[in-house]
């Protein structure tokens, strides 16, 4: 990738450096996963891919088929599942029958650790119904065995017209090679710090794999390449050098990200200042959910993400104001709940039946400070009075002031606003029009 111009911007003139972002995307060679119609397209200028994994036990294909399900449902474009045994593998065609009889077309991913290569030649049906493989280098094979259990994934692959993640990880990372490195580091005059040291390792043991296969007979366009850390500092100079140093699609994520807020923040940070950079052809959030939790947060995280960046839209913009002392009455909050889910609930209906509606932006704010003039900004708003203020509330359409709503059924009056708004601007009335 280029550099960016490091110059200020000139108020004056108007001139100002070009940004990266969604129109500044590293070049990569795009990598086709799965066919018909789940097909995905990962990187080479493609949207960027949002996908997921299942924690559930592959063998148990009940619980898998409806978590895949799910997941899928959500958003999730792609989806990964364990490999683990003989059972696990003996399942997956089972699931992915399964998944095309209810309609979830979404490609199956593999992920295989230490077995991969007798779990694929034992089992040729799993080895049939997976879209893509994933292996980590790491711990694909050691010594002698490594290039033959690495070679025999490969070919596995090729056999199959498969794709292929290659996917170093920091908890596994090649210790022949690590070993290498840190004892070539130690020769120089000036050593770098081993943590350098295990960035450089990553790196290297990602693309040489990656290299290796190319050697086998995988073609390029059918090889994702990952190299996921912890600490969001490694992470994002591991992907500068990825990218810097080759062009195969690039699969992102923060592992072990954590549970809750620290997981959101922990990858929403490395993720996006990579993505600004125009690193990156598909994400994944490895959230650590609470027990029994929502599998799907991550998947929406993601979504949330590329849409707020402006990469994407997947459901239209609820903004809402956070609340001050001028809104100590619960009524904008409720409201703003009540929309958001109402949006959520709505989209699967929405898709099919008003193309576009996805980058619907609505504004639901609490009071005359910001209110009007958000509410102005958004294709369809609502200001609600704050602490003392005239219960009343108006309704802006487009920039202008449409209406003015009352009384206690206001959030089901503002619902029937948004709904034929809707309907005139994304409806078959409005796509007649424009054509």
């Amino acid at each position: 990738m280029e550099a960016m111009d490091a110059t200020p911007a000139n108020p004056i003139n108007g001139t100002a450096p070009e940004i990266a972002g969604p129109n500044s995307r590293h070049r990569t060679v795009g990598v086709t996963i799965g066919s018909g119609e789940g097909a995905v397209t990962v990187g080479g200028g493609a949207p960027i891919v949002v996908q997921s994994m299942t924690n559930t036990d592959t063998a148990d294909i009940d619980g898998t088929v409806a978590q895949v399900a799910q997941l899928a449902r959500a958003g999730s474009e792609l989806v990964r599942i364990t490999v683990d045994r003989d059972e696990a593998a003996v399942a997956v065609p089972r699931i992915r029958e399964r998944l095309d009889r209810i309609g979830i077309h979404v490609p199956l991913i593999g992920d295989f650790h230490y077995i991969g290569h007798k779990l694929l030649a034992d089992h040729p049906a799993c080895a049939e119904a997976l879209a893509k493989y994933r292996i980590n280098p790491g711990n694909v094979g050691f010594k002698e065995k490594k290039d033959t259990q690495f070679s025999t994934i490969i070919e596995q692959a090729i056999r199959y017209g498969k794709t292929v993640r290659i996917g170093a990880n920091w908890g596994s990372l090649d210790e022949a090679l690590l070993t290498h490195l840190m004892d070539e580091n130690a020769k120089l005059p000036r050593p770098i710090d081993a943590r350098a040291v295990m960035r450089e390792a990553m790196v290297r043991s990602a693309l040489s794999s990656a290299e290796r296969a190319v050697e086998l007979g995988l073609p390029k366009d059918r090889i994702i390449l990952s190299a996921k850390v912890s600490a969001v500092q490694d992470l994002i100079a591991v992907y500068r050098e990825v990218a810097r140093r080759s062009d195969f699609a690039i699969h992102l994520g923060l592992t072990e990200a954590g549970m809750g807020s620290k997981g959101l923040v922990a990858a929403s940070a490395a993720i996006g200042v990579l993505l600004q950079e125009g690193i990156g052809d598909t994400i994944r959030y490895s959230l650590t959910p609470e027990p029994g939790g929502d599998r799907t947060v991550e998947v929406k995280a993601a979504q949330e993400l590329l849409q707020t960046m402006g990469f994407r839209t997947f459901v239209p913009l609820v903004a809402a104001c956070p609340g001050c002392g001028r809104t100590t009455s619960t009524t904008f909050q409720e409201l703003a709940r009540d929309i958001q889910n109402w949006i959520v609930q709505s989209m699967p209906e929405w898709k099919k039946a008003y193309p576009g509606v996805e980058g619907l932006n609505v504004a639901v704010m609490g009071c005359i400070v910001n209110g009007p003039g958000e509410s102005k900004h958004a294709d369809i708003g609502i200001s609600l009075p704050g602490t003392g203020e005239t219960p009343t509330a108006p309704v802006f359409i487009d920039g202008k002031k449409a209406m003015t709503l009352r009384g206690p059924t206001l959030a089901k009056d503002f619902e029937t606003v948004v709904t034929d708004y809707i309907e005139r601007r994304f409806g078959s009335g409005a796509r007649s029009a424009a054509e």
